[in-house]
């Protein structure tokens, strides 16, 4: 109990907090609403606990194995949320409004977790921190992943309904489109640190031995 009360509070502190997947959710909750953005929402609150646990259980030990594997997700990822991010800030309103553009699938949602920073970070975190030497492993990581799994419906949800009410306050399609260009700008800035770390793997070593 004592370990699942401190993967709770880890849990809802990291997952309430901006990333990719909660500016996305409240990007489409205000370009689509919550009903078409359900299957958005239950990508993440469904995906992001399945990757814990597919971390936990054996993930991280291939990647500690395949550094340049890792590397090369990481990559992967931020060229695909820079793409996002433009798609995003170019949505035209009136296309939206016309159902020229699609929210989320489940399926993408659940898949993005493998290609968002933020993402690996709190699941290889997680699992760092609360798994212990001689302890059931199995079983810690099943704790770490149920924490994960019960505050992401909330705390994803807030920002969902949070997006859906602005879309009452966004009537305009100017005021519409300076939201989802600031939403693309606040996605790139998530991902800033994911870069310096993809920088520094790759040139810092080479800048040395120059």
């Amino acid at each position: 109990m004592e370990l699942f009360l401190a993967v709770l509070f880890f849990a809802f502190s990291t997952t309430i907090t901006p990333g990719p997947n909660n500016v996305m959710i409240m990007s489409s909750g205000v370009n689509y609403g919550v009903k078409a953005s359900v299957p958005h929402w239950l990508g993440i609150c469904l995906g992001f606990p399945l990757m814990v646990l597919l971390v936990g259980l054996g993930f991280g030990v291939v990647f500690e194995r395949y550094p340049h594997l890792h590397q090369l997700i990481k990559v992967l990822g931020v060229a695909y949320l820079i793409w996002l991010a433009w798609h995003i800030a170019s949505a035209e309103p009136k296309a939206i409004e016309q159902g020229k553009s699609k929210p989320f699938s489940f399926m993408q949602a659940a898949l993005f977790q493998w290609v968002n920073g933020k993402a690996w970070v709190m699941a290889s975190g997680a699992v760092a921190a609360f798994t212990t030497v001689g302890g059931v492993y199995w079983l810690e990581v099943s704790v770490i992943t149920a924490a994960f799994l019960l505050v992401a419906f909330p705390c994803v949800g807030l920002w969902l309904v949070f997006g859906a009410a602005l879309r009452t306050v966004l009537t305009k399609a100017l005021f519409q489109r300076i939201f989802n260009i600031c939403m693309a700008i606040i996605l790139l800035l998530s991902v800033v640190p994911v870069m310096i770390e993809i920088w520094q793997y790759y040139f810092t070593p080479a800048i040395a031995g120059i």
